[in-house]
């Protein structure tokens, strides 16, 4: 039961903050999905793995709504990113904070969450369990890259 609804949890929140304009949602549903990575992981056994993703996204999740806030403050308390423009007028620091947090957040090679996603996607291929949920899984994954790349293109 655990198992199905991480997943659900996971993709569900990918697509909501994928088609969602809100600033401070699009980082919520972030946050619900990385959840869901994090319930998935315990729901095959793997709790230090589990402990280890809510380490690293705790790090680059407070990044993120720190650079998201100054990025609002920068806009005057907008939070719709389709008014928000190009955010090299809020400086380089807010700018790297918050693309170093989605890469993050992406998973990509030699970023924070990439080891740990990865190996609880290797476990679990190497565990036997249906190819259809490491799909989802995987869809799930490639959810959470696509709406962190459509935010960095609206910012």
């Amino acid at each position: 039961f655990l198992l199905i609804s991480s997943l659900i949890t996971m993709f569900l929140a990918g697509i909501s903050a994928f088609f969602e304009y809100d600033l401070k949602k699009i980082i919520a549903l972030s946050t619900l999905s990385q959840l869901g990575v994090m319930m998935f992981s315990l729901s095959i056994g793997l709790k230090y793995l589990a402990f280890f993703h809510l380490i690293i996204h705790a790090f680059f999740k407070a990044l993120m709504f720190l650079s998201g806030g100054s990025l609002m403050y920068g806009y005057f308390g907008n939070q719709d990113i389709r008014f928000m423009g190009s955010m090299s007028s809020l400086g380089f620091y807010v700018n790297g904070s918050l693309i170093f947090s989605m890469f993050c957040l992406g998973a990509f090679p030699f970023f924070a969450s990439f080891f740990s996603k990865h190996l609880i996607l290797e476990f679990f291929m190497f565990k036997g369990y249906s190819m259809f949920l490491l799909f989802i899984m995987y869809m799930a994954n490639s959810l959470t890259l696509f709406y962190s790349i459509r935010l960095l293109y609206f910012l």
